[in-house]
């Protein structure tokens, strides 16, 4: 079987749910709760020693995209994720989540323009041939750049969202 990223609180190429939208907290005018979708992950390859978990939107007006979450060196025997947890919840032994376009490390969720297209959101779960070499403050560009070279596969799940 593939390597395969699913999630119980959305399907592939559906539409994410008011709770994993961003909250008002963030002045970006949407009013979601901002809560990271659960996830979990099935029959990755031989050789895993960590999984990388980024969240993109490609849509994003910015020229580059927009990093919502990066969570690096999830251990190999890690299998999901719960819902909520990239708002400070308990990562697992050795994980930590790297800086997004909102400054910070933790889950942003989706909030686009209003009246703009439905924007992808890119979960992307990379099995990864040892570590990532990364601090809570490290960018999504370098994060990107290591796994270039240590990925052996990647398993990926579309949600939507647009904003009226």
């Amino acid at each position: 079987m593939p390597f395969r990223l699913t999630s119980p609180d959305f399907k592939d190429g559906d539409y994410l749910g008011q709770d994993q939208i961003l909250s008002a907290v963030y002045g970006f005018g949407c009013a979601g709760g901002n809560r990271s979708p659960r996830l979990a992950w099935e029959d990755p390859p031989a050789g895993t020693e960590s999984f990388t978990l980024t969240v993109y939107d490609p849509d994003a007006p910015t020229g580059s995209g927009f990093w919502h979450w990066l969570v690096c060196n999830l251990p190999a025997n890690c299998r999901a994720l719960p819902g909520g947890i990239g708002m400070g919840g308990a990562l697992p032994a050795g994980a930590i989540e790297t800086r997004t376009d909102f400054g910070k490390p933790g889950y942003g969720g989706p909030c686009p323009p209003p009246g703009d297209h439905p924007h992808r959101y890119l979960f992307a779960l990379y099995a990864v041939k040892g570590k990532v070499n990364v601090t809570a403050d490290t960018p999504a560009a370098q994060v990107g750049f290591q796994l270039h070279f240590a990925t052996l596969a990647k398993a990926t799940l579309m949600g939507l969202y647009k904003r009226a």
